[in-house]
């Protein structure tokens, strides 16, 4: 695990100097080494930090040339079965090979099979950048479902690319220029989605997809971006049409064990987090049974009950025999880390589950360098709660009439949502105080949808279109995320919630949860590996009825099934609780000095990015409590808070 930097700049002199100095700002990333590559005929640097976790040796060294001197990588990432590919490569051509390295395997492929067909054979996450040599081609490239980070674009004429932004900023042809359709997007989604980048000129790699470009062609040509591997392509499995119970469960243990027999490779202390919830502990499990010593596992624990979940970790470590380590923390401890967060993250997000993942990664760090999560089980085995709502105001939207739509939408926003917590208090005590209004009338907003799309858009939209918050955007989706796009007509599935669990996968797994995750974790060197991901799980899961995810109201069937074989169903079974920040009192109260610091009505009005009148409304009325805006404004205040540290 490491992070990367380059650049293409015909004439510049003393270009090493340059890549070493960009490298550096990504330190965090590669505290073990350091290494750089250019070529002065065309242009070309290459810079490495590299965190070790294979082949601790200098072997190990990044930049890396092939053997043959043709190929030259910057890598980035873990390949779980390259030992696997090595025994290929060793009985077909007999390699000489100098380390023990995954980086070496990934050029020994190049040399024999080419880049995008070792790409297509690689089990990992990861992203790097080749040069071939002979060719004089640059090829950059990122894992199928994004776990690892890429960026590139041009800036004045010298094109960028590395793992962060903060990377690039260093290059002095930077500009740094907001993006008004980005940030339109970040403010309804939370997060910038790919390809865009909150910047203009520079964009994300979208996941699964390799790009091209002739280091010896037009200076400013377009780069070539081409999907090597689509989840999509999985969705109709004839196979698993009519598989049985029995065989989904045998299926989805074998290809997950064989997952986490390539990910707990590693020549350092390896671990996981561990919530006690469905995907965690199911991880642990399989761990454990496959380790001899415990496992190493990590949570965190939070003196509001509203945010504890360590008596449930704790209660499944002590089943499995881990070796668990807990840290509680109080409402402060979380507040305080909100400023430090904001310069985690080199493009604004306002994910508020960004807050423990930072602080279990902090907690993890001290006895592991890499550690295992349970990252994707929801997006596969539909655990949001978003996948039943969804597919309930689907089946009764079908039944009422588009012309009487409107009218009941403005019948549930005829009264303020706050007025609706009152009478519905009235009536049942017990929900005073529950935003029930608030959900009325999001509620509204769905009446009037005539497609799924539409509908899931509105389900994780946190702004509505009417009310432009961004000053000179278009206000368009910024859900165009261009497999998405493609893939509509792809999407013949009668079920909203498997529609949305593939939205979900495509965009928001990558650019939000893993993003969040990546950035977290490499903030402090630690690794993270997530095995639900390993793509032959995603592949099976996508494939499988919707009666192994969702079921009688219940969620995650088959994850569920599979985890009883190991833990007690009576310490997992509970509501989904998840991560969730009281923003609502907190920007009432202890976070309010804070968060208006970055909404003072002058300062926005002074930048002209937002609309500083919308932001003053929405602020009163969240602090009179007429209307819950909690998330709508922790959209602004995470931008504001990133802009006065990045922007």
């Amino acid at each position: 695990m490491c992070g990367f930097v380059g650049f293409i700049e015909r004439d510049r002199a003393h270009a090493s100097g340059l890549a070493t100095a960009m490298a550096d700002q990504i330190l965090h990333r590669g505290p073990d080494d350091s290494g750089v590559w250019e070529d002065t005929s065309s242009g070309v640097a290459l810079a490495h930090r590299r965190l070790s976790i294979l082949d601790l040796s200098p072997a190990g060294h990044q930049p890396m040339q092939s053997a043959n001197g043709q190929f030259v990588v910057a890598f980035n990432g873990e390949i779980y079965n390259h030992l696997d590919l090595r025994r290929d490569l060793d009985e077909r051509y007999g390699i000489a090979w100098r380390g023990h390295s995954d980086t070496e395997t990934l050029l020994a492929g190049f040399e024999a099979w080419g880049v995008e067909n070792t790409l297509k054979q690689l089990v990992g996450m990861f992203a790097f950048a080749v040069v071939d040599r002979s060719q004089q081609q640059l090829t950059i490239a990122r894992d199928r479902l994004g776990e690892k980070p890429l960026y590139y674009g041009w800036q004045g004429d010298a094109f960028l690319f590395g793992s962060e932004l903060k990377a690039l900023r260093r290059h002095p042809k930077w500009k740094g220029e907001l993006d008004a359709e980005a940030m339109a997007s970040y403010m309804r989604l939370s997060y910038v989605p790919a390809p865009m980048s909150i910047f203009k000129g520079v964009r994300k790699l979208t996941a699964a997809s390799l790009a091209t470009f002739q280091l010896n062609g037009d200076p400013r040509q377009e780069v070539v971006i081409k999907p090597y591997w689509s989840a999509l392509d999985h969705r109709h499995n004839p196979a698993l049409h009519d598989i049985s119970n029995a065989e989904a469960e045998r299926e989805l243990s074998f290809r997950l064990n064989t997952a986490i027999t390539g990910q707990l490779q590693a020549d350092v202390p390896v671990g996981a987090f561990l919530s006690g919830g469905v995907d965690s502990s199911l991880i642990v499990a399989l761990m454990q049974q496959q380790s001899a010593l415990s496992v190493k596992t990590f949570s965190i624990g939070f003196d509001d009950p509203r945010l504890d979940e360590a008596p449930f970790a704790r209660a499944v470590a002590k089943h499995l025999g881990t070796d668990h380590t807990e840290l509680y923390l109080s409402a402060d401890d979380v507040i305080n880390a909100i400023p430090t967060i904001v310069g985690i993250y080199d493009e604004p997000l306002a994910d508020p589950s960004q807050i423990p993942t930072y602080l279990v990664s902090k907690l993890a760090v001290k006895d592991v360098s890499v550690s295992l999560s349970g990252d994707g089980g929801d997006e596969l085995f539909g655990g949001y709660n978003r996948y039943r709502w969804g597919e309930s105001i689907w089946k009764r939207l079908k039944h009422v009439p588009c012309p009487i739509r409107p009218l009941l939408a403005k019948a549930l926003t005829c009264l303020p949502a706050s007025s609706w917590d009152k009478v519905i208090g009235c009536f049942k005590p017990r929900t005073s105080g529950s935003a029930v209004g608030d959900k009325l009338h999001k509620l509204a907003l769905m009446i009037a949808v005539t497609d799924r799309d539409a509908l899931y858009e509105k389900l994780i939209s946190q702004q509505r279109e009417s009310e432009p918050l961004v000053l000179g955007a278009s206000h368009a989706h910024g859900w165009d995320h261009y497999l998405v796009k493609a893939s509509h007509a792809q999407l013949p599935i009668e079920s909203f919630a498997e529609h949305a669990m593939l939205r979900d996968l495509i965009g928001y797994m990558s650019d939000d949860i893993l993003a969040k995750l990546d950035r977290a974790a490499m903030a402090v060197s630690l690794e993270t590996r997530a095995p639900l991901l390993d793509h032959r799980v995603v592949e099976f899961a996508v494939g499988l009825p919707s009666k192994y995810k969702l079921s009688q109201g219940s969620t995650k069937q088959l994850l569920r099934q599979l985890l009883y074989r190991h833990v007690p169903k009576d310490l997992i079974e509970r509501p989904k609780q998840g991560f969730s920040v009281p923003l609502d009192a907190w920007l009432r109260g202890r976070l309010k000095d804070w968060a208006y610091s970055h909404l003072d009505p002058t300062q926005i009005k002074t930048d002209g990015l937002l609309n500083a009148e919308l932001v003053a409304l929405r602020w009163r009325e969240h602090q009179s409590g007429e209307h819950n805006w909690q998330y709508w404004l922790w959209n602004v205040v995470m931008f504001q808070a990133w802009k006065a540290k990045w922007g």
